[in-house]
């Protein structure tokens, strides 16, 4: 199946829980770094804190999006606090690299955090060298998937052209615009336990119901992308 993608020349993949496996519990410390900001930003308790982070998640795309549009935030400090993290749980990928680098075409990366975190997460996984391009929040004006506006400012940067390019994203909510502007798109499922996001936000597990906007499935990208080239 993984085959029929290999004539598009363009690849687009998200970067958290979809480049590194989701068990690596990386975003994990990113999640409770949020909690903690928006706990001081907003001097109330964690558990408060912690409710209005995924309340602005599941509504606004990111808890970014909402502490600016309801708390008049200045992205800035976010984004250096929460991505101030440890690394050292990734693994380093030659595998992956192989196989991205075998891929035909362009590659880019396109994530809801920052470009420096994108930097620091590939640079870890040994990825620095495997894309032509990273595309952060900061560049799509802090409006994060599954914004259309997202999608469309990271067409214009890179000028991709969507039903020549594949998508790779472990949230199906966020695949949608990719498939309603032509992209072909591919589910990376996980067996992590993420029963803390909001109904609606979870990333996709292997028991889903795979939404008819989902092309492909996989729960391993490098073997995904090794079927791709070698068939």
């Amino acid at each position: 199946m993984a085959a029929v993608l290999r004539h598009h020349g363009t690849w687009i993949f998200d970067l958290d829980n979809t480049l590194y496996p989701a068990e690596c519990d990386l975003f994990a410390q990113i999640d409770q770094r949020m909690t903690s900001f928006v706990a001081d930003l907003l001097s109330t308790d964690r558990e408060s804190a912690r409710a209005l982070q995924k309340q602005y998640y599941l509504g606004h795309g990111t808890t970014l999006k909402g502490l600016m549009v309801n708390h008049d935030m200045k992205p800035e400090a976010f984004l250096s606090f929460v991505h101030d993290i440890d690394h050292s749980s990734l693994p380093n990928d030659p595998r992956l690299r192989q196989a991205i680098g075998a891929l035909p075409g362009q590659k880019y990366v396109f994530t809801n955090g920052s470009r420096s975190h994108a930097e620091n997460v590939t640079r870890q996984m040994g990825l620095q060298d495997a894309f032509d391009g990273m595309f952060g929040i900061e560049d799509a004006l802090y409006e994060p998937k599954p914004s259309r506006a997202a999608f469309d400012r990271f067409v214009g940067r890179f000028d991709v052209a969507p039903t020549d390019s594949v998508f790779f994203e472990d949230l199906t909510r966020n695949l949608a615009p990719a498939h309603a502007m032509g992209f072909k798109t591919v589910l990376v499922q996980s067996g992590k336990d993420w029963s803390h996001e909001p109904e609606g936000a979870r990333p996709a597990a292997a028991t889903d119901t795979v939404p008819a906007h989902v092309h492909h499935v996989t729960d391993h990208l490098a073997e995904f992308l090794e079927n791709v080239v070698d068939g």
